[in-house]
């Protein structure tokens, strides 16, 4: 278990390190720049799973510890997923959007509600 406590505990410190890079450079035009940076939240949720997960390999015992880290992988795993697609499909729908910042002359409850 200590291969896997050193390998979870490296990845959240490169998952971390990448978090913040992406939250310290300045806000861009470009959506894939945008989708990057609002990713970083949910790449420092899989770090603290990470090393969650590692500690737990270097304290417990064996079988304890190999549920708690693939637990932990799996939900860092599902966690910087689910931010990716929430954040892609965000600016998606942002870029989706008519330049004129709303309905484009539609009165209709459909257009009305999409676009608020």
């Amino acid at each position: 278990m200590f291969v896997a406590a050193v390998l979870c505990l490296g990845a959240a410190v490169v998952t971390a390190a990448l978090g913040l890079w992406l939250l310290s450079r300045p806000q861009s035009e470009d959506p894939v720049r945008e989708v990057l940076r609002s990713v970083a939240p949910t790449q420092l949720a899989a770090a603290a799973m990470l090393a969650a997960g590692g500690a737990v390999a270097l304290a417990a015992d064996s079988r304890t510890a190999l549920f708690v880290v693939a637990i932990c992988v799996l939900g860092a795993l599902g966690t910087v997923g689910a931010g990716c697609w929430q954040s892609a499909k965000s600016v998606a729908r942002r870029e989706a959007a008519p330049a004129t910042g709303g309905c484009a002359g539609g009165a209709c409850a459909t257009c009305t509600l999409s676009c608020s």
